[in-house]
């Protein structure tokens, strides 16, 4: 019998990337052939494509489907699509859902893999391609923000503590004082970058204006958001947005004896709700 599609499944960590291979037949029944660790660097990628070549059919196509977990996939992704394989990068929230309805008892990092293989072979899904230049660059200067302000919320409550304590030292406050004078100049530094770089996309002033003409969405934010998405490639919905960022909600209930409360997942990108967190933070300040 011979197959109709062939899908390597990655799960990516930051050392090492866990791949399952995988065959659709005829009958449309799936195969897992075979699995393999590789290191997360450029020697493990040739390691990886090579295995891959040695199992293949190869008047059929192959098909890399990963995870799209933080920054540790990007390298691959990029040498996947230099060597114009076909590469698709999935929302973990897709990946979670499909796993819930396999029987896997014990969630391993074989386990992910393969549920990715068989997630990509049961799936028609688009192809995946870099990133706009613009929004990788917008990308980069938010999650600087985001740490530069992480920082300076930090030393402001450092610096709060110290004031209100018995007895407070001047040459602390004073540190503590020049450092969020420092991250504040950085802060803005950032945001002249970011807006100088949407400006010179079109897209990116559409997609900015359009977002930050929500009410409780800043520019900033919106910034985040598109540069995240990249100018909403992956996302089709407002659902797949909410859970894309981690914001959708949980509920755990069994029966009548067990009812969690209800939480957000935080199981997506953090950088979006870093995003929110501060700029709701920022917001607190001003009042």
């Amino acid at each position: 019998m011979s197959a109709l599609k062939q899908v390597v499944g990655i799960d990516v960590a930051k050392d090492e990337l866990v791949a399952s291979f995988g065959k659709l037949m005829e009958d449309l029944s799936t195969e897992i052939k075979d699995y393999k660790v590789f290191s997360n660097s450029e020697k493990g990628f040739e390691s990886l494509l090579k295995w891959v070549y040695s199992k293949k059919t190869l008047n059929i196509e192959v098909i890399f489907v990963m995870e799209a977990t933080g920054v540790y996939h990007e390298r691959f992704a990029h040498f996947l699509y230099a060597k114009e394989e076909k590469t698709v990068i999935v929302l973990p929230n897709k990946i979670s859902n499909f796993i819930r309805t396999l029987d896997i008892k014990t969630i391993t990092d074989k386990s992910c893999s393969i549920a990715i293989t068989q997630f990509g072979l049961s799936r028609k899904l688009e192809l995946w391609q870099p990133a706009n230049l613009v929004y990788k660059e917008l990308q980069q200067l938010s999650r600087e923000k985001n740490q530069v302000i992480q920082e300076r919320v930090r030393c402001m409550n450092q610096l709060h503590a110290e004031k209100t304590q018995a007895l407070p030292n001047s040459r602390t406050i004073k540190r503590l004082t020049e450092r969020i004078s420092l991250l504040k100049k950085q802060e803005k530094e950032i945001n002249e970058d970011m807006l100088a770089q949407v400006k010179k996309s079109p897209e990116a002033t559409r997609g900015v204006n359009l977002l930050s003409s929500i009410p409780g969405i800043g520019k900033s934010t919106a910034i985040a958001v598109l540069a995240e998405t990249n100018g909403f490639e992956l996302i089709r919905n407002k659902k797949q947005l909410v859970s894309y960022a981690g914001l959708d909600i949980r509920e755990k209930q069994s029966g009548t004896s067990i009812k969690g409360k209800p939480r957000i997942s935080k199981k997506g990108n953090k950088n979006i709700r870093k995003n929110i967190t501060f700029s709701c933070h920022d917001s607190r300040q001003n009042e």
